[in-house]
């Protein structure tokens, strides 16, 4: 399982066995000794696979991402050093930014069509655990929407609480996944999983360049904006729609009541002079 697991996603990387060594701090030669079966990792070296893949450890031993039809494998480790590249292999590609190899899991409708799978609130607790498991995947309720571009991912979150606001507490964010997170434009609104924070709903400003972290703001001013470290980062849904059964409320400012109370005072000042 670890030997098919490790070739697996070192080609889905498109990495090198020198490279993949590198990354882990081993020689060339175990790389290829583990792919092939004929040697054993030692513990200290599965624990660093499974966090350079971004993956737990039981994963790691017992799942066979190479048997898993309903998963991707999202390659974004930091490129290696090109000096450093081995020249009789394949030269290193560019690989997106995130700093760990991740592993999205989906479903299928009957026709091979990806679904939305919808996260109520009520399961955003679990969902940090099984977001990475199709089979946890497969209870939650599914759907399509006709309109969504047909190039990319998707995923449904109840967001709760006031946070966001006009968009109220019970809102269905429909979000994209996104697969390269220096991609993200400053003030994109997002679904951002974390370990640290679980499910919330802001306005992503990007900072991973200089400070390795993700800034969230709300669109309430009542809350404070917060820093997110990029390793506490699990997954991150560009939203795309929502989904409602609350209408936003029209609020009218100090300028448009001021503004209609002119009108009014001119409509009477007509109505005298006539």
């Amino acid at each position: 399982m670890i030997n098919t697991n490790l070739k697996f996603c070192r080609r889905e990387l498109a990495l090198t066995q020198a490279q993949m060594a590198d990354k882990l701090g081993i020689k060339r030669s175990l790389v290829g000794a583990y792919e092939e079966g004929r040697a054993e990792p030692r513990l200290a070296t599965l624990v660093n696979m499974a966090r350079l893949f971004g993956i737990t450890l039981d994963q790691l031993v017992t799942t066979d991402f190479s048997k898993k039809k309903n998963t991707k494998i999202i390659g974004s480790l930091p490129a290696t050093d090109p000096a450093a590249a081995d020249t009789d292999d394949n030269p290193e590609p560019p690989t997106p930014a995130g700093g760990k190899l991740r592993v999205l899991a989906l479903t299928v409708d009957k026709d091979q069509n990806e679904n939305i799978e919808l996260v109520p609130q009520k399961a955003a607790a679990g969902y940090l655990n099984g977001y990475a498991d199709p089979e946890y995947l497969e209870v939650l309720p599914k759907f399509r929407l006709p309109m969504l571009s047909q190039t990319g991912t998707y995923r449904a979150f109840e967001i709760a609480g006031d946070s966001m606001l006009p968009i109220a507490s019970g809102t269905v964010i429909v979000g994209r996944y996104v697969e390269d997170w220096t991609t993200v434009k400053d003030g994109t609104p997002c679904i951002v999983v974390s370990s640290k924070d679980g499910i919330v709903f802001k306005r992503v400003f990007n900072k991973l360049r200089s400070n390795a972290m993700f800034v969230l703001h709300s669109d309430n001013p009542h809350f404070t904006p917060y820093d997110v470290n990029v390793d506490d980062v699990l997954e991150i849904w560009e939203a795309k729609s929502y989904i409602s059964s609350t209408f936003p409320i029209a609020e009218l400012s100090l300028e448009r009541v001021a503004s209609l109370v002119l009108d009014l005072q001119q409509q009477v000042a007509l109505l005298k002079k006539a």
